[in-house]
């Protein structure tokens, strides 16, 4: 199985939600803010599709890749869940990297916040993504679905109802 940024991210936010969207239960597309969050990216920096590359490789997508300054872009709707933001980044940088793409940092952004932050790849970070692939497929692979953990942010969540109904 490739793994995409989506499921690093779940990784670092619910397992469970991980297991569900890898198995072929999306609840994405009934989501709102989801869609607000697909709205935010698309409309906040629409000059980027003319001056930055897009990059689809092993599983990802790189909306704005600068090679100029060798950096990367991710535009996320909020701050709340960071932790899952900077790994996803993190594991762009890393797959880049793996491919011989030159890029030296990413830089998220929360258009609505508006705020950015720098993200660098570590030596730490590439001898633990690994150890995240690894957990990701080991949970991905599962028989079953992971039990529910209730976390603040599952309110939010477009499984919500998938878990709480």
């Amino acid at each position: 199985m490739q793994l995409t940024g989506t499921h690093i991210a779940y990784l670092h936010l619910c397992h469970r939600k991980l297991w569900l969207f890898a198995n072929g239960l999306s609840m994405e597309h009934t989501s709102s803010l989801v869609a607000e969050g697909k709205l935010i990216d698309e409309h906040s920096y629409p000059q980027r599709a003319k001056r930055w590359q897009q990059l689809a490789l092993e599983g990802i997508k790189i909306d704005h890749y600068d090679a100029n300054r060798g950096m990367i872009r991710e535009v996320k709707k909020s701050n709340k869940r960071e932790d899952a933001h900077i790994a996803q980044l993190k594991y762009y940088l890393l797959v880049m990297e793996r491919n011989g793409i030159p890029v030296n940092h990413g830089v998220l952004e929360y258009p609505k916040l508006r705020l950015s932050e720098e993200v660098w790849l570590t030596d730490e970070d590439r001898s633990n993504i690994p150890f995240w692939e690894q957990k990701a497929k080991e949970i991905i692979a599962m028989e079953i679905c992971p039990t529910l953990v209730k976390k603040g942010l599952c309110k939010r969540c477009a499984y919500y109802d998938f878990c709480f109904t």
